[in-house]
């Protein structure tokens, strides 16, 4: 097995904030940027919008597949940690769900939970050893940018956006999901939304305390973090003139 792909990776380490970090996420701001630039595009064309959301909703599925595929190949698979269950890993699955249908409560969930993830993890990825160019380099970048595309795809071409409501809805949802994930962790002595220990090679949990107290740090810092992204859409209502409605339809962001 080349080394490129192996977990005997021999090249240089992945480190914080150099220059494969920061090229990793100039390339996705080019690319962010460009669907920001050609947004009016998609929605003028139909079916080119419904390429390119299957599309990403193919580029979703294929690389969560082959994270499997290359843990399998190298016997590291595993269900106490290989199952997507991570924030990051079920925003995978949803993301190619709500690309395909299109459903709002999906795009709520990938809103809070796609960008808060995703970005969080972009900053300071949890790739162990396999910098540039190793397999794993590219997987994360590629999977964690992709949640990100398809909420920024969703908001920016469908016009799709959350509700303040939807701060408390997936805030509750979140919680839940926390409950049912500790029992599974309990099940399989797995550490998924690292609940049981922080991540080892470094996060923000850790500057919220030792454990279990970050956890209940992540509560205040998870509500926080959920008005935050809904902020620019405060400020966007505040600033907007009211629009009066006048045939009695529903605006794409009150989708249910």
């Amino acid at each position: 097995m080349i080394d490129w792909f192996s977990t005997a990776y021999t090249g240089a380490p992945f480190q914080f904030f150099t220059a494969p970090h920061f090229t990793a996420l100039m390339g996705l701001a080019l690319v962010y940027g460009w669907l920001f630039y050609f947004r009016k595009g998609f929605r003028r064309y139909p079916d080119i919008d419904l390429r390119v959301r299957y599309g990403l909703a193919a580029i979703l599925i294929l690389q969560e597949l082959s994270l499997n595929l290359w843990r399998l190949m190298n016997h590291t698979w595993s269900p106490a940690n290989s199952l997507p269950l991570h924030l990051c890993g079920v925003s995978v699955v949803l993301s190619a769900i709500m690309l395909v249908n299109k459903n709002f409560l999906l795009y709520e969930i990938n809103y809070f939970w796609g960008l808060g993830g995703a970005v969080q993890a972009l900053l300071t990825p949890d790739i162990g050893i396999y910098g540039f160019p190793h397999f794993r380099y590219f997987q994360f970048f590629i999977s964690h940018g992709s949640i990100i595309l398809a909420v920024l795809y969703m908001t920016w071409v469908h016009g799709y956006r959350p509700q303040l409501k939807s701060v408390w809805k997936i805030f509750g949802i979140t919680n839940l999901y926390l409950v049912v994930i500790a029992g599974f962790n309990w099940v399989v002595g797995g550490n998924y939304l690292f609940i049981c220990e922080k991540p080892v090679g470094g996060s923000l949990l850790d500057f919220l305390g030792p454990w279990p107290w970050y956890i209940v740090s992540l509560e205040f810092v998870g509500i926080i973090s959920f008005l935050i992204y809904y902020l620019p859409w405060l400020i966007r209502d505040r600033l907007a003139a009211p629009e009066p409605a006048t045939d009695g339809s529903r605006h794409p962001q009150a989708k249910t």
